[in-house]
Parts: C-alpha cells; sequence; structure tokens
C-alpha cells in the first residue's frame, strides 16, 4: 500500500515532532514524572496552543476535523517522547464519548475546552473484576430527583488524579453482564462522595481508584439516554485502540534506534558488536516486527472513524493483538541486545519497555484481541 501524507498532515507531524523534541528531553521528562501532577502542565498547554489537541474535533467546535490518520502522527510522536500526558484518555477517548452522546448543549459547552486543553478528561469504565469487558459494570445509578444517585467503584482511571470532569460508566438497569442498561455520566470530582486514591503505574502515569458513595449527578450530566451508552463506548474504545497503537510505535521506533546506536558503539574484542552476524540478525528480526506494526497501525488508523461494523472490528482487533506482540518481542530484544544497562531507571530505553507493557494491557492484551478476532472471522 502506498501510503504519502498530504502536505498538511506533514506539517502536522513535523509541529508535534518539533514540539516533543524541543519541550520533552528525558532528563526533563523524568522531573515531569515525580511531580505530583505526574506531568508538565506547561506542555499540556502547549498540545492546546498549536492545535494538537483540537485535532479530533469538527471546527464548530474549535477542532481541525482530523481523522484517525491524523491522530495517529500526533500519537505516535507522542510515544517517542515518553510523554506523560492524558492525550488519550481526554482528548480521543473522552473528548470521543462526549461528541458521539453528548447534547448539543453539552458539546459546546466541554468540546472546546478539551480542544483548547483548558478541561481534561478521564474515562472511569473499568472495574476491579471486569477484566477488559466493557459490559461488566456493577457501579449503580439510581434515579435521585431530577437525576442520579451513583454508587460503586471504579479501577485504572489513569489521570483521574487531575480530571476536570470524570467520564463514569454505571448500571442504570438489568444485570452484572447486560450490554443493556449502561449508562454515562458526567461527574465533578469535587463532588460529594467521591474519593480518589492515587498511585504511580509501572510506566510512569498516575492513576487512581475511584469510589463513588451516592454521588448526586444532574439529568444535564448524563451523556446520551440512560442506559444506552454501551455501543458508544466500544466504537470510542475502537479509536482509542488505534490511537494507542499509534502511540506503540513510536515507543517501538525508538527502542529500535537505540539499539542499533548502542551495536554500533558498544565493543568486545575491539569491535562494535554490531560487527556480530547474531547480533545483525536480531537487529533485523526488530525491525521486521516494526515494519509489521506499522503496517496495521496505519490500517487501523484508516478503520478508526469509520463505520462501527466486524470489519473495523477485525482491523482493530488484529492491529492491538500484532503491536502488542511486536511491542514485546521489540522490549525484550532490546533489553537482551543492551544487556544490564537496558533496565537502568536512568536509560530511556527501560521506560520505552514499561510503557509497552502497559498499552499491550490497556484497552485489552494480545489474548484478549486475539479471542475477539476469532469470534469475528465469518467461516464459509
Amino acid at each position: 500500500m502506498d501510503f504519502k501524507l498530504t502536505e498538511e498532515q506533514q506539517m502536522l507531524q513535523d509541529t508535534a515532532a518539533r514540539l516533543v523534541r524541543d519541550a520533552y528531553p528525558f532528563e526533563r521528562r523524568e522531573k515531569y514524572r515525580e511531580s505530583e501532577q505526574g506531568f508538565s502542565a506547561e506542555f499540556w498547554s502547549q498540545l492546546g496552543e498549536l492545535g494538537l489537541t483540537a485535532v479530533p474535533f469538527a471546527e464548530e467546535f474549535g477542532g481541525f476535523g482530523g481523522s484517525g490518520v491524523e491522530t495517529m502522527l500526533v500519537m505516535t510522536e507522542l510515544g517517542r517522547g515518553l510523554t506523560l500526558e492524558p492525550y488519550l484518555h481526554s482528548v480521543v477517548f473522552g473528548g470521543g464519548l462526549i461528541d458521539q452522546l453528548g447534547s448539543d448543549a453539552q458539546k459546546h459547552d466541554l468540546l472546546p475546552q478539551v480542544a483548547a486543553a483548558s478541561l481534561q478528561l478521564a474515562v472511569a469504565l473499568e472495574e476491579p473484576q471486569s477484566h477488559y469487558h466493557l459490559n461488566d459494570v456493577q457501579t449503580k445509578a439510581e434515579p435521585a430527583g431530577d437525576g442520579f444517585r451513583l454508587s460503586g467503584r471504579k479501577a485504572v482511571v489513569i489521570g483521574g488524579h487531575t480530571a476536570g470532569r470524570l467520564i463514569v460508566s454505571a448500571r442504570v438497569s438489568g444485570e452484572r453482564f447486560d450490554e443493556q442498561g449502561i449508562g454515562l455520566f458526567l461527574v465533578d470530582p469535587s463532588a460529594q462522595g467521591v474519593t480518589r486514591r492515587v498511585y504511580p503505574t509501572i510506566d510512569g502515569r498516575k492513576g487512581c481508584e475511584l469510589f463513588l458513595d451516592n454521588v448526586q449527578v444532574a439529568a444535564d450530566a448524563v451523556l446520551g439516554a440512560p442506559g444506552q451508552a454501551f455501543a458508544a463506548l466500544c466504537y470510542q474504545q475502537g479509536r482509542a485502540i488505534a490511537a494507542q497503537c499509534a502511540e506503540a510505535l513510536g515507543n517501538m521506533d525508538e527502542a529500535c534506534k537505540l539499539t542499533l546506536d548502542y551495536l554500533k558503539t558498544r565493543k568486545q574484542f575491539g569491535v562494535p558488536i554490531g560487527k556480530f552476524q547474531v547480533l545483525q540478525h536480531r537487529m533485523v528480526d526488530m525491525q521486521t516486527e516494526l515494519e509489521q506494526a506499522t503496517s496495521m497501525a496505519i490500517l487501523a488508523a484508516t478503520f478508526a472513524d469509520g463505520e462501527d461494523n466486524d470489519d473495523r472490528r477485525r482491523v482493530l482487533a488484529a492491529a492491538k493483538y500484532i503491536c502488542t506482540r511486536a511491542g514485546r518481542k521489540i522490549a525484550e530484544e532490546a533489553i537482551q541486545l543492551h544487556g544490564g544497562i537496558g533496565m537502568t531507571w536512568e536509560y530511556n530505553l527501560a521506560h520505552h519497555a514499561k510503557r509497552l507493557v502497559m498499552i499491550g494491557h490497556e484497552f485489552g492484551d494480545d489474548d484478549h484481541h486475539l479471542q475477539a478476532f476469532a469470534g469475528l472471522m465469518q467461516v464459509a
């Protein structure tokens, strides 16, 4: 497939690459990681000022009307720089849910703020027992006055500790695994009854456990029809998976470059170790995995905003499976070829490897998506 960027797409990619390169050196990234916020508020504002947080949204909401391909270009550069900001969860996933389900008033109120990076969203969809299944919802939403009262617990809410709004899934009706009866609610994290337990994740980001104790939510804070949110959840998670695959490309590409540079400079027996044929073969294997993942990530990006059908679901499941397997292979090979230095916290390769591990489990691991792909196969 001949995949060439347009002039506008190339400019977008160059803008993102230049911003990450200039504003996010590894040493500065580590200071952001160790801060209370866990990322750079200044860099988040720069993303908004340059219009990068506005890429997926329509022009009427202050956006650029970009497709999955434009999102892929931004996410790849953010992955390359190991950025910690919650672009994926706030802009792609959270913004996508509001864009798909929100009323006109909700969209005109919230999406321009998300596009300008003045409002950060977080999605609280997983629960301790759910294990990748969006329909496994035990958090309850009970009618109360003109709104709802939420009670339950959400797990691994990335960016939830600093979000201005939380998008929470809760069961309005039905049993635990029913796809019908799941609603989405905009929750103010400062509301009475909301408690967050913040912790670092293995890849340097911060997440939180969210506890809801009879949290009152007004009727105008419901996204879409109460109890009819499951289809939108699946669709927007698909968009997030495509963006996540693109982020993984940035991590994998940097891991390959770091490894190649190391093989050219590290010497044994008076010659660079890259002269040894067996290590050359392993480097070629890493590049082969990267090329396969790149092809699938591009395909996923072209399907991300398309019609919600079995073809789209198959492509996204296959892309997540291949990118997860490739990321694990590249991370393991890179560390093996580096030796002990590859695992040191002061060297950025270890952080790329940890991020690839996290990506491999977020929104479903490779086994989960292989099973999903198999279930979508049409056997003649």
